[in-house]
């Protein structure tokens, strides 16, 4: 059978594992994160590297998203032949068939932006775009603790400099994300360490007005609370609001979480040893990074879900703990959140979109794999 054979099914009669998105709870949280970046004015440029669906990229278009961001080359590719513009790479273009195809990209979408932090790189693309008349907009990369990427602060005045100065490239804006702060579990603690790093991210934003900048853009799903407090800042570009994962669950808010959208349908493969049984869902189904996924239901349904755990027991299977006097057996549904939604939602081709038990439409993950 087909993916699409399976509209209008029960969600619990899924092959499995297999990936599921509760379209009411989606919605909520489209609408929640468009909302809030309106209310604090700031433009909202969601990042498709969590989800990587096209369909789902055009929902947050639709409901007011200033462009979508992309971590890859091939993301942005991906997402241009869906129709989608005013894209974003967020991670640096590297290497003569990278530059090949960024120029393709650029001569359909002259609303393409890339980040730059190094000037050998900068002066490859500069001379790429020259050859084929063409001109690339692009921010400056700051480094603002993360060490991964980015210009360190004090670099950064003489590198935009360099930048503006070079032809083929347009400098519109800096890039400042604080990637390693998202996951803190004090909200306390993340708030002000999130700060700090924005802190000094809008100072240099400020050093650099001579080259008329007009994106200031940062953020993540974590850091998204804090990072609106800056007037310099111009747009987030949060991740994981739509999905959310275990590690995210994890983590303190004062208000309102993000619904979990995003779970995973898996289904009982052994129960011969006691207190555990052997679900379908290991290694290959669900990415090994944070916490441990929930158990979210169980058909049939146990009054109480205390006790159950879940563990990664090889590359095809998983592991769940059972409460005492709990027994499941061979056929019986597990669902279950995930560890971390971005590289999950990789593994698999499709999302099936659900509402009220019921397979409502389902959504080719078409980013999957774009990893160059």
């Amino acid at each position: 059978m087909l993916p699409t054979d399976f509209i209008g099914a029960p969600v619990d009669t899924l092959p499995t594992p297999c990936l599921t998105l509760d379209l009411p709870k989606l919605e909520a949280n489209l609408r929640r994160m468009q909302a809030f970046a309106r209310a604090k004015g700031k433009r909202l440029r969601p990042h498709a590297k969590s989800h990587k669906c096209s369909q789902l990229a055009l929902r947050q278009i639709d409901l007011g998203a200033v462009g979508i961001c992309a971590a890859k080359l091939s993301e942005a590719e991906k997402l241009h032949e869906a129709g989608l513009d005013n894209l974003m790479i967020t991670g640096p273009i590297v290497g003569e068939e990278a530059y090949r195809r960024l120029v393709t990209l650029v001569a359909r979408d002259a609303s393409l932006i890339i980040t730059l932090d190094n000037l050998e790189v900068a002066q490859a693309i500069s001379q790429k775009m020259s050859e084929a008349g063409l001109t690339v907009n692009c921010l400056l990369d700051l480094n603002v603790g993360q060490q991964r990427t980015g210009v360190e602060p004090d670099q950064a005045v003489e590198f935009a400099g360099l930048l503006a100065s070079l032809p083929g490239l347009q400098l519109v804006g800096m890039q400042a994300y604080a990637g390693h702060l998202q996951h803190i579990v004090s909200y306390e603690e993340r708030g002000r360490l999130c700060r700090t790093a924005l802190a000094l991210a809008e100072g240099v934003f400020h050093q650099l007005h001579a080259h008329g900048l007009n994106i200031f853009t940062v953020g993540g799903t974590g850091s998204c609370p804090f990072d609106v407090e800056f007037s310099a800042v111009t747009e987030i570009q949060p991740g994981s609001y739509p999905l959310m994962d275990a590690d995210y669950l994890a983590i303190e808010e004062p208000g309102e979480r993000y619904a979990l959208a995003l779970t995973i349908q898996t289904t009982v493969l052994s129960a011969n040893q006691p207190g555990f049984v052997t679900i379908d869902a290991g290694l290959k189904t669900i990415y090994r990074d944070g916490p441990a996924p929930l158990v979210i239901r169980t058909v049939p349904e146990v009054p109480a879900l205390d006790g159950f755990a879940y563990d990664w027991f090889g590359d095809e299977y998983g592991r769940i703990t059972l409460p005492q006097g709990v027994r499941l057996k061979p056929g019986d549904r597990v669902e279950l959140s995930v560890s971390h939604c971005d590289p999950t939602v990789n593994l698999f081709d499709y999302f099936y979109v659900t509402e009220n038990g019921l397979v409502r439409e389902v959504w080719p993950i078409d980013l999957r794999g774009c990893s160059q």
